[in-house]
């Protein structure tokens, strides 16, 4: 089974955080699917990751750019991995339905939308039920994550779900 952690935005928007976590992502020498819901927002990811830190480089493309292979962040609206993504980012409430196909799941929500906190109370009760590992991750006052809950598959308690 796939691990699924929630990361709860409350204090940055997607286009601050979500730099970071794709950082980590290559430092760990893997490969990131960002599925995003629209190709606006596809779009305005990938100009959010050439300018968030004029003193970094984050390697990415999208369709309009091409060559996948050798983009080791691939942005996009559909459930596919032309980069041969190990990591699956999931925003605006994106689904996959490739979920195995991936070592890690990130599933990345705006605590500030009430319809977005709702989409991912669902999808959380959708993986519990289908018996993945997950994680949820809150923003801190400073920016950073602090882990809130964990569930796997065979955990009798209740993990604290997205609020």
């Amino acid at each position: 089974m796939t691990d699924i952690a929630f990361y709860h935005l409350e204090r940055a928007s997607l286009e601050t955080a979500l730099p970071k976590l794709l950082e980590k992502t290559l430092e760990a020498g893997k490969r990131a699917l960002v599925m995003a819901g629209s190709e606006a927002r596809v779009e305005a990811l990938n100009n959010a990751l050439w300018t968030y830190d004029q003193d970094s480089w984050l390697p990415h493309g999208s369709a309009k750019d091409g060559a996948p292979d050798d983009q080791p962040v691939w942005l996009a609206t559909s459930d596919e991995a032309p980069n041969g993504a190990d990591f699956l980012f999931l925003t605006d409430g994106a689904t996959s339905g490739r979920l195995a196909e991936f070592e890690r799941c990130f599933e990345i929500f705006d605590g500030n939308d009430p319809a977005m906190v709702s989409t991912a109370r669902e999808h959380w009760e959708a993986y519990k039920e289908a018996g993945h590992d997950l994680a949820y991750w809150q923003q801190t006052d400073r920016g950073g994550w602090e882990k809130k809950a964990e569930q796997s598959a065979s955990d009798d308690g209740s993990p604290q779900e997205p609020t």
